[in-house]
């Protein structure tokens, strides 16, 4: 599959780019970023997915969190997708912040009209890492994936639903409860449809819950004075409880800040 690199830039040794292609999951031309640390110049790397939240695009992570230093000492090649499909002219898809355009929740909708296009899962589980792995100079066996709200969300059910494909999630302020939180119902409602059985698929409490695969490092980081914490979005602790239940092991760091600034 061809790619267009979008832009190239020098950066901690190593070069941030964003290439552009045509997505045969979500038909539509799709941007993802790309670090490659000054060890992809005569090494194979390990690979780090990196989800956004709500509202981002590609162009959130590597312009506000500053990984790539930390990439660059490390080695890691640092993927960071967009969103959700974009320029899709979907009925309806730019009326709203936390539904359509940037809020694609890393699902596979079933639902007309979003069915053709919405398909965040397959993209950044299968299509994603297979254009990864043929152009760049990953190790396949070495990959992790990681996310912030939305992005956490993502990442969380991305692990959960292959068992050993990922060597280890983090969560930053992670949606870990769509099923019982507005932001999942609604997103749910649209994409999935009214059966809530069909909602358990991508949800990660649910999804912990009948987790069998080999052990799973799960971290998650939630600022204490997160707004969305406190009004019941992000339910981190019916995703520990479960987790403590089926003893998957679970880091939970508590800062004593909000963790949802890279949306902003």
């Amino acid at each position: 599959m061809a790619l267009t690199q979008v832009s190239s830039s020098r950066c901690a040794g190593g070069f941030q780019k964003v290439f552009e292609h045509d997505s045969t999951e979500l038909k539509c031309k799709m941007k993802f970023a790309v670090y490659l640390p000054p060890k992809a110049e005569t090494d194979k790397c390990p690979v780090m997915y990196w989800l956004s939240g709500l509202t981002c695009t590609e162009q959130n992570f590597i312009t506000k969190a500053g990984s790539q230093l930390a990439a660059a000492e490390h080695g890691i090649i640092i993927v960071a997708p967009d969103t959700s499909p974009r320029g899709c002219n979907i009925e309806g898809e730019d009326e709203s912040w936390d539904f359509g355009t940037g809020a694609g929740f890393y699902i596979d909708a079933t639902q007309d009209p979003w069915s053709t296009n919405y398909r965040m899962y397959s993209y950044v589980t299968e299509e994603l890492p297979k254009l990864i792995n043929t152009n760049f100079p990953t190790n396949p066996d070495k990959m992790s994936i990681c996310g912030h709200s939305m992005g956490g969300h993502g990442a969380l059910i991305c692990a959960l639903k292959n068992p050993g494909k990922y060597k280890a999630v983090s969560a930053f302020a992670p949606i870990c409860n769509p099923l019982q939180c507005p932001w999942g119902q609604k997103a749910f409602s649209g994409y999935l449809g009214p059966d809530r059985s069909t909602w358990e698929e991508y949800d990660a409490t649910v999804l912990a819950g009948s987790y069998s695969g080999p052990q799973l490092d799960i971290l998650i980081d939630q600022g204490c004075d997160d707004q969305f914490l406190s009004a019941s979005q992000l339910l981190p602790d019916n995703l520990i409880a479960v987790c403590s239940e089926r003893k998957i092991p679970v880091v939970f760091r508590l800062q004593p800040v909000s963790a949802c600034a890279l949306s902003k």
